[in-house]
């Protein structure tokens, strides 16, 4: 009897030949040689032609975007570069750093301090917002779809995810964002809904505690028109914060001791008064 007469039996795991199937797939990066084509756009031709928000939807969903869905995510990763020293995520970025730990160490351990409530609203804003959507899909108007989905959230005891904020009566990135989708018609059903959200909840509550869409909220209803997945909604939360966990990693090590205790409330801000950007020729 020849040597390989008997079939292997089920579940064999020896090594496979060279040119087999391969046993998982890609559709995001090709690497060859002298070649780097990222969803099929070899990356030396998108630099300086795409910037970063077009490049960054592009990896993401799979296409270029329009030039208004380009600047709209431009504007969102901006949205949320920073938001000074007491968030919790930038707090622990600058502990690792007083460590002497790794950049990277401390921008990781700032990632790994989003949740629920820092940075994960986009996404259950997104899922909130679609219970609205819904109802509209049944023939209710926007303010009583938004007065349903704030109902049931209030009594189910959960605030509604997207709205309200610890410092800001209004947040003013979040007003920036929802002008610049009307400017760039990019505003559906979640945008309007968002609004009348927020109209929903001052009513309930008085203008002696406003609750306002604040940024987590923008980028939820913005991504929900565009048709983003909700996962992708705390990605660009993501994106957008870690240079400026960075910025904070780096500063606490060139400019504070090691090994000190850090009380966010403490710090005093000494960098430039407010300026304005620089006009554009037209």
């Amino acid at each position: 009897m020849e040597q390989n007469a008997h079939p292997r039996p089920a579940g064999d795991r020896r090594r496979q030949p060279r040119n087999s199937e391969p046993q998982w797939r890609t559709a995001l990066t090709r690497i060859e040689k002298n070649r780097i084509l990222i969803r099929g756009y070899p990356v030396d031709e998108m630099m300086g032609r795409t910037d970063f928000g077009e490049a960054v939807y592009l990896l993401l969903v799979g296409e270029l975007p329009t030039p208004a869905i380009g600047r709209m995510i431009s504007a969102i990763l901006v949205s949320s570069l920073d938001h000074g020293a007491t968030p919790p995520s930038t707090v622990i970025s600058r502990n690792v750093a007083t460590t002497g730990a790794p950049l990277r160490a401390a921008v990781a351990a700032g990632v790994l301090g989003f949740g629920r409530h820092h940075g994960g609203d986009v996404e259950a804003c997104m899922r909130f917002l679609d219970g609205g959507v819904g109802l509209l899909e049944h023939g209710q108007t926007t303010a009583e779809a938004a007065a349903a989905i704030v109902q049931s959230a209030l009594q189910s005891g959960t605030p509604p995810p997207g709205f309200g904020h610890r410092l800001h009566t209004h947040d003013p990135r979040a007003v920036r964002l929802l002008q610049l989708a009307m400017d760039f018609e990019l505003d559906g059903d979640h945008v309007h809904l968002a609004r009348d959200v927020e109209r929903a909840l001052s009513s309930r509550n008085g203008a002696e505690e406003p609750w306002p869409l604040n940024v987590d909220g923008a980028i939820a209803a913005i991504c929900g028109d565009l048709g983003l997945d909700y996962e992708l909604g705390n990605a660009l939360f993501i994106i957008s914060r870690v240079p400026g966990l960075i910025a904070h990693a780096h500063e606490e090590r060139v400019r504070q001791h090691p090994m000190r205790q850090i009380n966010p409330q403490d710090h005093i801000y000494d960098g430039p008064s407010e300026r304005r950007l620089p006009t554009i020729p037209a």
